[in-house]
């Protein structure tokens, strides 16, 4: 066999790595973010009930504070973020966080388990909007959404690794290695920190220095796009995939189904596989307003044809039923590979380039609106009305697609009377 010529080995390397010197940087540090954070999460329920002291139900009810908390301040997190700098704010945000998981140990009783998960969502949030901001301010429009691909392959990959190293801890049955897991996950985010300060700056961070007035002062605020917040909500709804993938279907499959429980495990083993290999390959052509607009067609028609297979394994025996679910979990991992695809570019290309943390905090305040109901909903109506149930899930999806296109043509006329009153302030 004729070994590969310099070119082809060129084009291969350009398939399975990232774009730029860059956006490789930005794939380590995700990976080591990701496993800091999967060692916690995935060892997270046994800290809680066995150092900490709590109930399964103290536990989800922390979380819902945190997350009703952190919703309000989504936008002003993100208005923060523009003010500080957000690759300042990201590298804050990150030190901040690594400090909290280090200070877990400390923490008995509920209240202050669910001030601190308050402090830790406000913190993730603000840092969160930070990294949103920056990673588009790094990148050209070309290279933006390609980047985020891989960065988010990275993610997956981190969030594996550090699933298994606390898997290990887990496994000893020691009350003391488990205590060690928040103090694990802290220096690993320590480092993470360490890792982000380091990153070149970009072109916004500059802004808060600038002796001119900035424009966050003079034109309107994200929350006045409602084209913007629409679209959001749109793709919120789009992004409940989220909920069929890690709840319903696995209720589905132990309560309506005859398939073996053993399957779940295949079932997330196929979908972190699908999104390490195929994240990149689906969000090509989505740094555009069209492309990303089919990518979220593209998003809803996997999602109900995973709604239309998935719903019909009530009635079957066997073989079949396994292979029904199998492919039903492989086409709702294809509705989140390209709503992911669809949200970056339409991000991306719908905010202000000078706004852009507080443009990602509308973002997630739309996000959450859109998505924050499903688990409640869609559980009900596909446990409960059976067939009709994931036909009305199918319809709502179907349903948001619709809606995503006025919405985002309302966004594009907004930044275009924007450009209009400010045209020093135009989108790049």
């Amino acid at each position: 066999m004729a070994p590969l010529s310099e070119r082809a080995v060129g084009r291969l390397l350009d398939r399975v790595l990232p774009p730029n010197p860059l956006a490789r940087r930005l794939c380590g540090q995700s990976v080591l973010f990701a496993v800091g954070e999967g060692v916690f999460f995935t060892g997270s329920a046994v800290f809680f009930t066995q150092v900490v002291g709590l109930s399964s139900a103290q536990v989800g009810l922390g979380l819902t504070i945190a997350g009703v908390v952190t919703f309000f301040f989504a936008v002003p997190l993100g208005r923060l973020a523009d003010r500080v700098g957000p690759k300042r704010m990201w590298a804050l945000g990150a030190l901040a966080e690594a400090l909290l998981y280090l200070a877990w140990p400390l923490i008995s009783g509920f209240w202050a388990y669910a001030a601190m998960m308050v402090v830790l969502e406000l913190v993730s949030g603000a840092g969160g909007a930070g990294r949103g901001a920056y990673t588009l301010d790094l990148f050209s429009r070309e290279e933006r959404v390609r980047s985020l691909a891989f960065m988010r392959a990275a993610l997956n990959i981190g969030f594996s690794l550090g699933a298994l190293l606390a898997g290990l801890a887990l496994a000893a049955n020691s009350l003391s290695l488990i205590r060690m897991v928040p103090l694990a996950a802290g220096a690993i985010l320590a480092a993470n920190a360490l890792l982000i300060s380091r990153l070149p700056h970009a072109g916004h961070a500059q802004a808060p220095g600038a002796t001119t007035p900035p424009k966050q002062l003079i034109n309107p605020g994200a929350l006045r796009n409602k084209g913007f917040l629409a679209l959001n909500v749109c793709d919120g709804v789009l992004s409940t995939n989220q909920v069929l993938l890690s709840v319903v279907i696995p209720l589905w499959l132990v309560q309506e189904t005859d398939a073996p429980r053993v399957l779940l495990a295949w079932l997330v083993g196929t979908n972190t596989v699908m999104a390490v290999l195929l994240q990149v390959a689906a969000s090509r052509g989505a740094e555009t307003v069209p492309g990303a607009l089919r990518a979220a067609r593209r998003s809803a028609a996997f999602f109900v044809l995973s709604c239309l297979i998935v719903m019909v394994t009530h009635s079957t025996l066997g073989w079949v039923t396994i292979a029904l679910v199998w492919v039903g979990h492989v086409t709702v991992t294809g509705a989140e590979l390209y709503q992911s695809a669809a949200h970056w570019g339409l991000v991306a290309e719908l905010s202000d380039p000078e706004r852009r943390g507080e443009y990602q905090g509308a973002a997630r305040l739309g996000g959450t609106v859109g998505s924050v109901w499903a688990p409640a909903a869609y559980t009900f109506l596909a446990m409960t009305w059976g067939t009709a149930g994931w036909l009305l899930i199918g319809a709502v999806v179907v349903l948001a697609t619709i809606g995503i296109h006025p919405a985002t043509r309302a966004a594009e006329r907004f930044l275009r009377a924007d450009h209009t009153a400010n045209p020093a302030g135009a989108p790049a």
